[in-house]
């Protein structure tokens, strides 16, 4: 089969062979199912020695789970979720959360995916007023959707925030490992000086199979973790196949490797379609670029390289790079888009 490339998302590539070869390797014998089995204990060990000792985990199969059973586990259903308005739980997960975890989500406008205490503190009202769901967790996306990285920094504001009303501070980590790359920190100084409280970690955009992490951090509530993942049908029977691929992962750095070549292929399509005077909207941290293009010209160009429009109106456009991004299809594209534009 022809190879194609893809700068639709980073859910379109493949999985890295490293981690088929880890499943293969798990596809020996018989062990005991749910998650009582050497290879999970092996996975947590693993996420343990990378994001810190103090930590509760639960695998399951995809992000929009680990999110629901994140908020379902640290949130009781009059509680409410302050988020950026183009978070992946408030537009793309089918209101999961709400109606799964019984959660109230309250979007907030930015300009570039992330939230700020300046953004987030007018909606800290109607604390044990009866008739208004209370607000319990702000919830960040790292990277944002527009590819776009919380600092450290940036993360303790929103977590003293959080903590000074009793609430917590929640992760979408389905990038975490590109916010990682980008920043050039340890994971877990991310998480203590930040101030994290829960991380849903990512597993599949960056060459997985399927799988992801929920984390919780700190002595978050972690009591009814197992029963909200079993109630969520994200509790796998065979989870030996999905803790083998975070060892495979984790044991000595791959995901850092990967996520940090995907933002590098991210940064030479910026700086290629910069170079033809393309304007590309947010800044490049992760692995996505925003960009305006000829809007009556890229239907053609999408057609061929498989990218989305974000923003019909502006002609933005998303291109996202994978871990198996080459370089020669970052130049491809590039060279494509100086003929759309010539």
């Amino acid at each position: 089969m022809t190879r194609r490339v893809s700068f639709g998302s980073d859910n379109h590539s493949g999985v890295h062979p490293r981690v088929m070869e880890a499943i293969a390797r798990a596809n020996e014998g018989h062990v005991h199912a749910y998650g009582d089995d050497p290879w999970t204990a092996e996975a947590i060990g693993h996420l343990r020695s990378v994001l810190g000792d103090d930590i509760d985990v639960a695998f399951t199969f995809n992000g929009t789970g680990a999110n629901v059973v994140t908020l379902a586990t640290i949130c009781r259903p009059w509680e409410s979720v302050i988020c950026a308005e183009t978070a992946h739980i408030n537009v793309d997960e089918c209101a999961a959360p709400e109606r799964i975890a019984g959660v109230k989500l309250v979007p907030v406008a930015t300009p570039d995916g992330k939230l700020t205490p300046e953004l987030v503190r007018p909606h800290l009202t109607g604390f044990g007023f009866q008739h208004h769901a209370q607000p319990r967790v702000i919830s960040v996306s790292q990277a944002s959707e527009y590819g776009t990285v919380y600092t450290v920094g940036e993360l303790r504001a929103l977590a003293d925030l959080a903590h000074a009303h009793g609430m917590l501070l929640h992760v979408d980590g389905a990038r975490f490992a590109n916010a990682v790359a980008h920043l050039g920190c340890t994971p877990a100084a991310m998480l203590e000086d930040g101030g994290v409280d829960a991380l849903s970690f990512g597993g599949t955009k960056n060459g997985m199979l399927l799988g992801e992490a929920v984390v919780l951090i700190h002595g978050a509530p972690a009591d009814t973790l197992a029963f909200v993942r079993k109630q969520c049908g994200q509790l796998a029977s065979k989870m030996r196949f999905v803790a083998a691929q975070f060892s495979a992962m984790l044991a000595d750095g791959l995901w850092l490797e990967t996520a940090a070549h995907a933002n590098a292929m991210a940064a030479r399509i910026a700086e290629g379609v910069q170079t033809l005077g393309v304007e590309v909207t947010q800044p490049v941290q992760a692995n996505e670029v925003f960009a305006l293009l000829p809007a009556d010209r890229t239907p053609q160009l999408a057609e061929r390289f498989g990218f989305y429009t974000w923003d019909t109106a502006r002609g933005e456009v998303r291109l996202v790079t994978s871990w198996d991004t080459q370089p020669e299809d970052v130049d491809a594209l590039v060279a494509a888009v100086r003929e759309i534009i010539s």
